[in-house]
This record gives C-alpha cells, sequence and structure tokens, in this order.
C-alpha cells in the first residue's frame, strides 16, 4: 500500500475566539490555505494525502468545507467537544453539516489538555464521554482520534485501543500507512516558508529526523511514563 502525507490545520483566518497560548503560529490565513488545497487537488494522486483539521473551529464550517467541497476534497474533522457552541467554535449544525457533506467526523477529546498528563479516570472521560456526545450528534459510530498536541505515551496508547479507537491520528510527521493505528501526520502552520511548504507536501524529511521520529515514535508507544 502507498504511504500517505497526512496535512493538519487548525484555524482559518480570524479565529472569533480568544486563542490559547501559543496557539496563534498554527492559524494560517486563507489564501494559505486555498493555495495548500490547490496544490493537492492539482496532484497526479490527491488521495496520497489526508486532510485534517483539529479543535473544531468555526473556520471548518465557513471557510474549509465550501473550499473542500468544491475541490472534490474530503477531510476529517477532530473536535473538542468541551467547545461545541461556543463563539468561534463548531456547533451541532455545523458538525452535521460536515458530516451531511461526506467528512469524517472524530474526537479530539472535551477539553484541551495533554492527554499523559491525565489520571486514568480523567483520561477515560476524555475519550469516551467525547466520543459518546459526538455519535449522539452524528448518530453513526466514531472511531477515529486526533492526539491533542501530538503528546501521547504507551499509556494513552492502550487507553485509546481500550476505547475502541481504530485509528490516531498524531503529530510525528512524514509519511504513514493508510491501515496503521497509529498515523502521523504534519501541521501547517502560518510562519511556514514556501519551502517549508513544499517540503511537507512532498513527505519529506532528512535522515536524521526520519531516524528521530522512528525512534520517538517507538519510544512513545512502548515505553510508559512514570
Amino acid at each position: 500500500m502507498t504511504p500517505t502525507i497526512g496535512i493538519n490545520f487548525h484555524g482559518i483566518g480570524d479565529p472569533k475566539r480568544n486563542l490559547e497560548p501559543g496557539e496563534a503560529p498554527y492559524w494560517i490565513t486563507h489564501a494559505q490555505f486555498e493555495n495548500v488545497l490547490d496544490r493537492i487537488a492539482a496532484s497526479p494522486d490527491p488521495t496520497a494525502y489526508v486532510i485534517t483539521f483539529d479543535d473544531g473551529n468555526q473556520s471548518d464550517h465557513d471557510i474549509a468545507l465550501p473550499a473542500l467541497v468544491a475541490r472534490g476534497l474530503t477531510a476529517r474533522y477532530f473536535v473538542l467537544t468541551g467547545r461545541i457552541g461556543h463563539p468561534g467554535s463548531l456547533n451541532t449544525k455545523h458538525i452535521r453539516a460536515l458530516q451531511e457533506a461526506g467528512m469524517t467526523i472524530g474526537s479530539h477529546g472535551i477539553a484541551h489538555v495533554a492527554w499523559p498528563t491525565l489520571a486514568d479516570d480523567a483520561l477515560t472521560r476524555e475519550l469516551c464521554d467525547s466520543r459518546s456526545q459526538l455519535e449522539d450528534i452524528c448518530n453513526q459510530p466514531v472511531t477515529e482520534a486526533g492526539i491533542p498536541f501530538g503528546r501521547y505515551d504507551a499509556r494513552v496508547m492502550r487507553a485509546l485501543r481500550a476505547a475502541h479507537y481504530t485509528a490516531v491520528w498524531s503529530s510525528d510527521g512524514g509519511r504513514m500507512k493508510q491501515d496503521a493505528f497509529l498515523r502521523p501526520r504534519t501541521s501547517l502552520r502560518g510562519d511556514m516558508s514556501e519551502a517549508m511548504i513544499d517540503s511537507v507536501l512532498a513527505g519529506q524529511m532528512s535522515l536524521r529526523r526520519r531516524l528521530r521520529r522512528t525512534l520517538g515514535m517507538m519510544r512513545r508507544r512502548w515505553v510508559t511514563t512514570g
């Protein structure tokens, strides 16, 4: 199976809400977003890319959805259920509109917290209660999760499997296998140069970075933090 390149977005244009510390660089302009989609749509094989969105920002519906539909592209949306209906975030009508347009809805948890920092019961709530709320909205199973901040360890992986998720999306970058449980992707930032975006879209990583990525993924998957 041909490796796939995961491209992740957070917000587009005007946030319409107060941003968390360190979040601003992950917002891109409307023009930057359209440019990336145009390049994906014009590539020899657009199916070589998987487009995802984290956090459940309102721009996912207002800007991203019509742009994707116009190009015949689909995406996965990982929603923070604790923000549903809040200013600047998706509401239930938005989520159903995404689903009806052929987009996949997944969980990003309830609050925007790093899952490895949570006690077992709090982690279970993040994984299971968020999914239940989304399933009630979508009226169908939710089987995929996007990991907040890309932070995970062996305990989080076990909890995700125990919660019966079938695919989990990290921020490890590079290419992925389409049928893998853990699927790396790269988040695009507003401060990336054209050369950096070129490398991401080409799935290019230096040998040193590929080695660090592989070792890091193995360590986080198999070593439980204390």
